[in-house]
């Protein structure tokens, strides 16, 4: 679980705008903090992501992912290091990806007190997850999700490649609900009063 709640929300954050940018997929599943088991009969043979992406299974809920039944590993993950975890994050977990043919791996450093830069990230090449670096702007790009990440006052930024526009972050995304509701709400309401400014007309 989040050491943190800088951790914890930027946890939260991730999982919820890749879900968003998600949501009109069935064959895509995203998950945060979930047990990937893979070794059919072992239970200790597991790792649990803070953040990741399968594409080409269906999206519905699980208690645990078991790669032997799902067929297909993670293509994306993140993983938001802490001093509990960083030196795991960079090694054994990451090696771990490496093995299942995870495509891309982000590290994430969210006080930037254990990862220099804070922000890293991996691509799978010859079996290895190798390290790639950012533009000239601190920029990565995600090829996997079709998403440039990066960070603005130590929290994490995705933005789509193709339109330029930033994915949402949940607060961001409550208050367009909230707006589309309240939107909808209006519509509705005009729709009843011109209906009954008709009725009383023709009346």
């Amino acid at each position: 679980m989040a050491e943190t709640d800088v951790h914890r929300d930027e946890l939260v954050a991730a999982v919820e705008s890749l879900k968003a940018r998600y949501a009109s997929r069935d064959d895509v599943y995203v998950a945060g903090d979930l047990l990937v088991y893979y070794e059919e009969g072992n239970s200790k043979a597991r790792f649990a992501p803070d953040v990741f992406v399968v594409f080409g299974v269906p999206k519905r809920p699980r208690r645990v992912y078991k790669l032997w039944e799902e067929g297909i590993a993670p293509a994306f993950v993140l993983e938001l290091s802490s001093r509990g975890t960083w030196v795991e994050d960079a090694g054994n977990k990451k090696a771990l990806c490496a093995r299942f043919g995870v495509q891309e791996y982000f590290l994430f450093d969210t006080e930037a007190d254990y990862l220099d830069p804070p922000l890293q990230g991996f691509r799978l090449e010859g079996g290895e997850l190798r390290r790639f670096e950012p533009d000239e702007h601190g920029v990565f790009e995600s090829k996997v999700l079709g998403l440039f990440l990066k960070l603005e006052d130590l929290r994490l930024r995705m933005i789509d490649v193709v339109t330029g526009e930033a994915l949402l972050r949940p607060e961001q995304l409550e208050r367009a609900r909230r707006e589309e509701r309240e939107a909808r709400l209006a519509a509705e309401a005009e729709v009843e009063r011109l209906r009954a400014e008709l009725a009383k007309r023709e009346g």
